[in-house]
């Protein structure tokens, strides 16, 4: 194995004449394309003063040059940035600063009004690129040679950093290195039994771990192919089934397919293997699925920081509610959240995580990372427990995140904007099972008695303030907020009262 996760990548691709991607209307790319392709990226880049270890950010909309550019920075010993499309401008200027991103890559759309956000944080270039991938950055690629020799990185040096926000304060870097992109992508082919005949149907984004490292980063260390979908579309998915053998998606994509009466048995008979995560999948939606397709749904579970830790069995039981078992090279246990110590099996306790898939830290956090580690495992933050026949089942999360339809959302940031509205006494944001996000944001709010304040004008005052999907689906007003006798608000008691909101 070599150190750079692209040369690895490659060194597994035998095949230059094989597919490597394709949309819906014809585009094809091959194995060869994507060597020429990923290298005049990394010229281009190169070309506007790129050097090993600085940070490339892109916030653009879903094409086949966004993965290009992605491949590209890490050929040319850049460490690649993805933001959610969603983001605000202030949210936006905190992620520019902080990494203090050299290139900034965004839609022609936004160009304008970011523009000066990103001089603002000295930011040394900003090139667009479109939802058809086109603009300067793919210009300037047109234009460069598609011969690069890529730079050389260690094991340790950094292909990725990831925002993943925290319960308090502001977002947190992960900082992700070649050998953990390189060590989880192997774990995951020999996992999920990929092989180069594999089509894997592609609709997730591509700025988080799931779409990025996981879809894209598995099928090239396969030598697979992928069609490549702008967005999810049940119509389009079943239709291209009968041409794949693998989808991987969030609960909300099964919750969807589910919906399609053209969902059957015969739909599905020429895939191998439904993959779901970034979310828990309901057990309802576990055994529909079985029941409608012949298919148990593979889950899995990972973060940002760690990439995946643990899958489901390829072959042998798949059991709804769980997340099956540590992956080849990852070890999982559960401790005593009050004393540390690792508990016996069938114990809820705090899941900790060690394994070449553990990130570097949090960027120029030092405090922060060493937090979160415990004797050199990393304490994930998730409740859970390990049965009886070794398989993990995640039954809470310590740090109330809430994650709905695959994104991560943090209270914290939420209920810190509410509380900054006129009229607001405190706020408590809870995540309530949905049948098709998993979890819907909610606010559960304490207004001053004078205050006019209703549903509609907390939602309407945090539009534009922070990304669609951390918006509130629901805004409860009460006289006040459940403690216990050392103050805590007790969300679980929320949870508990309202946990029947979105039924239905």
């Amino acid at each position: 194995m070599t150190n750079h996760l692209f040369d690895t990548l490659r060194a597994r691709q035998p095949e230059r004449q094989r597919v490597f991607i394709e949309t819906p209307e014809g585009t094809v790319y091959t194995y060869a394309d994507l060597d020429r392709r990923s290298a005049q990226y990394a010229n281009a880049l190169v070309a506007l003063g790129l050097k090993p270890g600085d940070r490339v950010a892109l916030q653009v909309e879903k094409s086949i040059e966004a993965i290009f550019a992605y491949l590209g920075t890490v050929r040319a010993g850049g460490v690649f940035l993805p933001l959610n499309t969603a983001y605000t401008g202030p949210e936006i200027e905190y992620f520019l600063g902080d990494a203090e991103a050299r290139i900034f890559v965004c839609d022609p759309a936004r160009q304008s009004p970011l523009v000066p956000v990103a001089a603002g944080q000295g930011v040394a270039h900003v090139l667009t690129l479109d939802a058809h991938g086109r603009g300067s950055l793919s210009d300037a690629a047109d234009a460069a040679s598609t011969s690069f020799a890529d730079v050389a990185r260690a094991p340790d040096d950094l292909a990725a950093l990831l925002y993943t926000s925290g319960t308090t304060g502001r977002s947190k870097g992960a900082m992700l290195t070649h050998a953990n992109l390189v060590s989880n992508a192997l774990a995951l082919v020999d996992t999920w039994r990929f092989t180069p005949a594999d089509v894997l149907i592609h609709a997730l984004p591509i700025f988080h771990t799931h779409g990025l490292f996981v879809a894209c980063n598995v099928t090239l260390a396969a030598g697979s192919s992928m069609i490549f979908l702008p967005k999810f579309d049940s119509e389009a998915i079943l239709t291209l089934m009968d041409r794949a053998s693998v989808l991987m998606g969030v609960p909300t994509f099964y919750t969807r397919l589910l919906k399609a009466p053209n969902l059957s048995p015969e739909a599905a008979a020429g895939m191998r293997l439904f993959i779901s995560g970034s979310a828990p999948l309901l057990a309802d939606t576990h055994r529909e699925w079985r029941a409608r397709t012949g298919h148990a749904i593979l889950e899995r579970y990972g973060m940002t920081e760690t990439g995946m830790n643990t899958s489901n069995p390829y072959e042998g039981e798949r059991i709804a509610g769980t997340v099956g078992f540590p992956l080849p090279g990852v070890s999982v246990r559960v401790v005593s959240p009050e004393t540390g110590r690792e508990i016996s099996a069938g114990e809820i306790g705090m899941i900790e995580v060690s394994g070449p898939n553990v990130f570097k830290g949090y960027w120029r956090m030092p405090e922060k990372t060493a937090a979160e580690f415990h004797d050199g495992w990393f304490v994930t933050g998730d409740l859970g427990l390990i049965d009886a026949k070794g398989y993990v089942q995640i039954v809470g999360r310590g740090k109330d995140l809430v994650i709905t339809g695959g994104y991560n959302v943090y209270p914290k940031e939420i209920e810190s904007e509410i509380d900054a509205l006129p009229g607001v006494v405190e706020s408590a944001v809870i995540g309530l099972p949905h049948a098709d996000f998993g979890e819907g944001v909610t606010a559960v709010v304490v207004a001053r008695p004078e205050a006019t304040l209703d549903e509609k004008a907390v939602i309407e005052a945090l539009e534009g303030r922070l990304a669609r999907y951390k918006l509130p689906k629901r805004v409860i007003f009460v006289d006040d907020l459940p403690r216990n006798t050392m103050g805590k608000v007790q969300k679980n008691l929320l949870r508990d009262q309202y946990k029947a909101l979105y039924a239905g």
